[in-house]
């Protein structure tokens, strides 16, 4: 929002929120309805096509924004290095306003403009009308506005909402005012007026224009570069009359050059341009794929968790994971997603980048679903991508390699001990995270807890707990007599005094995977439940109490967070991701993966001395 907001800020359906596609609805139906009834002389082709004209755009938008998020973590090309957060993500929610008022504009036009129905699908005149007074008016008449906008009368008001993004995104490029929105489309409405007015409109030129708008919008505002330098070799007058996306960040970081809508020749002409545009857009092609110190080695979960990635859906990933009723619409192409990773996801890819003081952190997911993990068919495949993940972050000089979910399971690599043993020379070090996931459960049983009940799947979490627990005096009761006779040879008689089987209500229950709805039952009314697992519980009481899976709260000056970790909330992490990051900082150069366990007591203090702190809320 600017400092001084201004007449016509907001747009006029803010209100409605998610519903504001609704005022589509009618006109929609109507084109639709139309198109199908008239006959074939009568029907009007653009009309119908207006609304998926509307989809088209939305779809090009999201492609360019998975795509720039995608190189800007991978740091090719990154031009500028600040960070993004969730208050910019929250700020560009409403990307898509733009293409919902364009939409209603082009309904009411094509109703009430005359010339404006019935347009051929093709016509050259029309065309090079368009590509003339774009070229002419539209961005002279747009250089000037933009430098009005910059004076501080109105740039206070308005323009200063666009320019909070310092660092941009596709979608960046679209976030203004509903009136400045007014001002650009008014603008942008002079070649296509022209054109109908002449009756030299078509189809193809009023589409191609749109779309043209989109795709120098989008491009300009990435935060990495990708025009070839070759391109302005072979025609040198073409820096005249395209920008770059490092041309365009200058103006967001400089505020007072580069004005330019799309072709830069007012700014030569009125000696606009920055003195360092040339330098950068050289520095940021020559710019290399970022090493990172510790990678968090991750994997897909439900065929929808795709698009919570923050390479998916921005605002989706900025909230917790949460089934949404829209996704299931989206089944079709989530099916076919699901098919190509399936048949083509031969390696893992980078998803998120951060930074923690000097320490550079990447985000690299597996492309494979939870149900894989369970299928005998797909573990070598499985073990063959985390091992090249592995050997690939040796190879870039990564410290520490931590795995996520079901990447450290038991019975697909024996918690990473199968890549240490094959490969002794690795010097980057893996870290399954265990010793802190036992030390967020230890510290998060509340004091004066005197019995607790262990159940769900035994694991190398669970017999540490129990062990660590037995060790403090505390009494650890588990349901089943299998689990009761494991845990007793893992942990020693010595300990095991204090191990028993369940045969009174408990009211603390440390649950891990596995841990079913009968079980679930048997707990008593005000049960506290506390996940020691990698995914949590189901909740399926509501007269008991669930608490997050062992996660917590990331210090401020984590930088780069901009989307949450699978099913927590903001700003935090899984104890097994900040393992990695815990080892990195401290430098240890260590392995804890298989039967290696890490000082629990010690990684607890230097994960709270670098600012990680326990999660208050449920």
């Amino acid at each position: 929002m600017a400092s001084k907001p201004g007449v016509l800020t907001d747009w006029p359906w803010k209100h409605l929120g998610s519903y504001k596609f609704v005022l589509l609805a009618p006109w929609a139906i109507h084109a639709t309805y139309s198109y199908l009834v008239k006959d074939e002389k009568e029907r009007d082709f653009g009309y119908f096509l207006v609304f998926p004209f509307l989809m088209f755009r939305m779809l090009h938008n999201q492609i360019w924004i998975s795509v720039s998020r995608y190189r800007t973590a991978k740091g090719s090309n990154r031009i500028v290095d600040k960070t993004i957060e969730f208050e910019q993500v929250d700020r560009e929610t409403n990307w898509d306003d733009q293409i919902l008022f364009n939409g209603i504009i082009f309904y009411i036009g094509v109703l009430a403009v005359p010339g404006a129905a019935q347009l051929p699908l093709w016509r050259t005149d029309g065309v090079v009308l368009t590509v003339l007074l774009h070229s002419g008016p539209v961005e002279f008449l747009y250089y000037w506005l933009h430098r009005a906008l910059h004076h501080h009368y109105l740039y206070s008001r308005y323009h200063s909402h666009h320019h909070s993004s310092i660092v941009t995104e596709p979608i960046s490029s679209v976030i203004h005012p509903f009136a400045e929105h007014i001002a650009y489309f008014t603008l942008f409405a002079i070649p296509l007026l022209s054109s109908t007015a002449t009756r030299t409109a078509s189809i193809a030129s009023f589409a191609g224009y749109i779309s043209y708008i989109d795709l120098m919008n989008n491009m300009g505002h990435c935060n990495f570069e990708l025009i070839p330098k070759l391109l302005f070799s072979i025609f040198p007058p073409l820096k005249f009359l395209m920008y770059t996306p490092s041309y365009h960040s200058l103006h967001h970081t400089q505020f007072r050059t580069n004005y330019c809508l799309f072709m830069p020749i007012y700014d030569y002409i009125y000696s606009t341009m920055d003195k360092s545009t040339d330098t950068l857009y050289e520095t940021s092609l020559r710019r290399p794929d970022e090493s990172p110190d510790v990678v968090h080695l991750t994997h897909l979960t439900t065929p929808e968790s795709i698009y919570h990635l923050r390479v998916g859906f921005a605002t989706f990933a900025s909230r917790p994971y949460t089934s949404k009723w829209y996704l299931w619409v989206m089944w079709p192409w989530t099916f076919w997603s699901m098919m190509v990773t399936w048949i083509y996801g031969r390696k893992s890819f980078v998803v998120e980048r951060n930074v923690l003081g000097q320490l550079k952190l990447q985000t690299w997911a597996i492309p494979k679903y939870n149900i894989q993990y369970f299928m005998h068919w797909q573990r070598e495949s499985i073990n063959n991508l985390i091992e090249d993940a592995i050997l690939e972050a040796d190879e870039r000089g990564t410290k520490v390699l931590s795995l996520g979910l079901m990447n450290q399971g038991e019975e697909i690599n024996k918690g990473g001990e199968l890549y240490v043993r094959r490969h002794p020379e690795l010097k980057v070090k893996v870290v399954d995270g265990s010793s802190l996931a036992v030390a967020v459960v230890l510290n998060t049983i509340p004091k004066q807890t005197t019995q607790v009940l262990l159940a769900g799947a035994f694991s190398k979490v669970a017999s540490s707990l129990a062990l660590a627990l037995c060790q403090r005096g505390i009494q650890v009761f588990v349901l089943y007599e299998d689990d009761y006779k494991k845990l007793k040879a893992s942990i020693g008689t010595g300990a095991a005094s204090n191990l028993a089987l369940a045969k009174t209500a408990i009211k603390t229950w440390l649950v891990g995977d596995g841990f079913n709805e009968g079980e679930q039952l048997k707990a008593s009314k005000g049960t506290l439940f506390i996940p020691f697992s990698q995914f949590p519980p189901k909740r399926m009481r509501s007269d008991c109490l669930y608490y997050d899976t062992p996660a917590m709260v990331t210090p401020n000056c984590l930088e780069n967070v901009d989307s949450c970790e699978n099913w927590l909330p903001r700003r935090v992490m899984s104890a097994w991701r900040i393992a990695g990051i815990v080892h990195g900082l401290e430098g240890w150069n260590v392995n804890e993966c298989g039967n290696m366990m890490f000082d629990i007591d010690r990684i607890w203090e230097a994960a709270l001395r670098h600012g990680f702190h326990p999660l208050k809320s449920t």
